[in-house]
């Protein structure tokens, strides 16, 4: 099966200042495509990022968050301290004082973990090396059936899927799920394959175990869909 691509959309009340950020941080030029800003990928297998504008404001952890690695011992204090001067803040979500991840806010307060160097699962990935998922193992497997992307784990109710060409994971930590408000402001999209029929897709990912909400064909955008967990993604149309 062709891979498909995978990617992020972010809630943002000020779309255009949380885009800037993670720009920024990520060394990606933004794009506007009506109300909301896409930061170009500088490669393939580049997570798909987007900011749309919302009025709700930010209550409770996002269930998925990124990770960000370090190569040197000295790598995570200098992402940190550059973050900070981007306009991140520091965040207490209840990590243990022995963790060795620092946890930092965005502008608009989405949960991000700065790893440090030496880290064996991240090895061999890039800078945005993991999204971090809640999320039961038949989402995960959900997830990798539906993206084409290999299982690099499942276990203790733990899955984790790869880009084909390793630089990235998604992973999903299992049970007990977080707590959840209306909607999420942390989401996925999926986005098809070249030469993909919308019925098609749709019908796939629904036979893989997805739930239909809503048809749009709008804006690049073909579907709203839950996972298995119930957790809203969109489909999107090739980019």
């Amino acid at each position: 099966m062709t891979p498909r691509r995978f990617g992020i959309c972010i809630d943002a009340n000020d779309p255009e200042r949380v885009a800037q950020f993670w720009a920024a941080v990520l060394g990606r030029e933004p794009e506007t495509q009506g109300e909301e800003i896409r930061l170009l990928p500088r490669a393939e297998d580049d997570f798909r990022i987007r900011f749309v504008p919302t009025d709700a404001p930010k209550r409770l952890e996002n269930p998925h968050h990124p990770h960000l690695t370090s190569r040197l011992p000295e790598d995570q204090q200098r992402t940190v301290d550059r973050l900070l001067g981007l306009g991140a803040t520091h965040l207490d979500v209840g990590q243990r004082p022995d963790e060795d991840h620092i946890v930092l806010g965005d502008p608009e307060g989405n949960e991000l973990c700065v790893i440090p160097a030496g880290n064996s699962w991240l090895a061999g990935t890039g800078f945005l090396g993991e999204v971090a998922a809640d999320g039961s193992r038949e989402t995960g497997m959900f997830w990798s059936a539906a993206l084409g992307w290999p299982l690099v784990w499942d276990q203790d109710g733990e899955t984790a899927v790869a880009t084909p060409s390793g630089s990235a994971k998604v992973a999903w930590g299992g049970p007990p799920p977080v707590p959840r408000g209306p909607r999420d402001r942390f989401r996925f999209d999926l986005i098809a394959s070249e030469d993909t029929d919308p019925a098609d897709e749709i019908q796939r990912l629904v036979g893989l175990g997805a739930t239909l909400h809503a048809e749009t064909y709008a804006d690049g955008l073909w579907a709203r869909l839950t996972d298995p967990d119930g957790y809203e993604f969109t489909l999107l149309a090739p980019r």
